[in-house]
């Protein structure tokens, strides 16, 4: 489902700021694969996620999605394929606009505009269907503008829009960090369920190595740029945090200094 080929990314080239953020990374995804990405500040992550997204441009390398080489398609024009939720819940949905309006934006992402009216009665059926899900009771509350809801209830919106016309590859940057404990494990208990039930192929990049051990089926740990760890399957399921501090100061050299990781 996804092929990212001897990707490279270097910021502020041939400055005294120059910073190699990416180094020949490859990562091939299967359809239907979880995979949680760790690594402490700086390691590449999120830029890895901002390539395949199209914000910045490759130095080097390809990305294939489904087949499709989207390596120099634009931002807007891999918008159609994937579905991105970030780490601050205020990014994902517009806050002047009903919910009922931002489901309706999400589902014609990728799409052509018309003249046709906005939002059928076939679609608010849809919605309220699917919000049901959710378990927060937004499925009564169509009508009521996104501003008004609380940072939870916003980013496990902003989540099921991301996922409503099930994309080729969901993208999740630390769409947990900024909530509080109890509403963190919520929507994370909601992106299981989601992934698992309509089997999308998905990136969670995630601070918590608790949470990258329990969820997905594979975890990959990232370095100054690079993988320096991919396991999967069995061996995952019995890794524990020591192991992955232990593997990181194998294969980088060094302790871990990276105080949000060790925290959680």
């Amino acid at each position: 489902m996804l092929k990212v080929n001897r990707v490279c990314k270097t910021f502020n080239a041939g400055t005294i700021n120059e910073k190699r953020a990416l180094v020949n990374v490859n990562l091939h995804l299967h359809p239907g694969d979880f995979v949680t990405i760790i690594g402490g500040n700086g390691a590449g992550k999120s830029t890895l996620m901002n390539m395949i997204a199209g914000v910045y441009p490759i130095d080097a390398g390809t990305i294939v999605l489904d087949g499709k080489n989207i390596s120099r398609l634009s931002e807007s024009r891999r918008a159609q394929y994937l579905g991105r939720v970030f780490q601050d819940p205020m990014m994902g949905t517009a806050s002047d606009m009903q919910i009922v309006e931002n489901l309706a934006m999400a589902k014609r992402r990728g799409q052509r505009r018309t003249l046709a009216w906005g939002v059928t009665r076939a679609e608010k059926e849809e919605y309220a269907e699917r919000l049901k899900i959710l378990g927060l009771g937004l499925e009564s509350r169509l009508t009521a503008k996104v501003g008004l809801l609380s940072g939870g209830q916003r980013q496990a919106l902003t989540l099921l829009m991301a996922t409503l016309t099930d994309p080729k590859l969901l993208l999740l940057d630390e769409h947990t960090a900024a909530l509080d404990p109890k509403t963190a494990a919520k929507v994370l208990d909601l992106t299981e369920q989601i992934v698992g039930e309509r089997k999308l192929t998905t990136l969670m990049v995630t601070h918590n190595m608790n949470d990258a051990i329990r969820m997905g089926n594979r975890l990959i740990m990232m370095h100054e740029g690079q993988i320096i760890y991919d396991v999967r399957g069995a061996e995952k399921k019995s890794l524990t945090v020591k192991d992955l501090l232990q593997k990181f100061e194998e294969v980088a050299g060094g302790e871990l200094a990276n105080d949000r990781m060790l925290l959680s």
